[in-house]
């Protein structure tokens, strides 16, 4: 396993916070336990583009126990929590990233991820699947496919489609209705609430 995160004595503390999480995601936790007896992803190689936070650190480590070789790197260098790439890191996984970012260092890190040479890419925004189609296009035929979980970025993939120009096939996780309303209703207007809270 290879990383390049800002500072792994944080692994101790993100451990904690992935504990805490995965004590919170008894659907994903059953998940877990399924793929580590079925191992449906065995010689599977999974590269994701997400925001690095406890939640998806978990999403990788399920991942990870059905049998996938793992590489995760973040869709927004704001939202980066660095405990949790850390213990990523030290739990197994792939793990390039760290808050604050340059534009720079951005794409160097998900081509960081591209260069496990992915059959499967889990992104956000839409960012590392567009750097397969313009440069990384040596990976094309390996990648079975991908999924897109944001709007601006199915909007982005759409266009493409239209276009001719998709050349593998994308699951559109936006457009689910469990994600519009778990996430995009409930979650969002949680979110408000819990920023408000933090800031007054």
């Amino acid at each position: 396993m290879s990383h390049n995160v800002k500072d792994m004595s944080l692994a101790p503390e993100g451990k904690k916070k992935i504990e805490w999480v995965q004590r919170h995601m008894p659907v994903l936790e059953h998940i877990k336990k399924e793929f580590q007896e079925e191992q449906p992803f065995k010689g599977i190689t999974i590269a994701s583009c997400l925001h690095l936070e406890p939640k998806t650190i978990n999403l990788g480590l399920t991942l990870q126990a059905g049998g996938a070789e793992v590489a995760m790197t973040g869709c927004n260098p704001l939202s980066t929590q660095d405990a949790a790439t850390a213990a990523g890191a030290a739990l197994g996984l792939n793990m390039y990233g760290w808050r604050g970012e340059t534009n720079e260092e951005y794409y160097e890190n998900i081509n960081k991820v591209l260069d496990h040479k992915p059959d499967i890419i889990i992104d956000d925004g839409a960012d590392m699947i567009f750097l397969v189609h313009r440069e990384r296009r040596e990976l094309m035929d390996k990648i079975i496919g991908a999924c897109e979980e944001t709007t601006t970025g199915i909007h982005r993939l759409k266009a493409m489609h239209k276009d001719k120009a998709l050349e593998f096939p994308v699951m559109a996780v936006n457009d689910s209705y469990m994600k519009y309303l778990f996430d995009n209703r409930y979650g969002t207007g949680q979110s408000t609430f819990d920023s408000i809270m933090g800031s007054t």
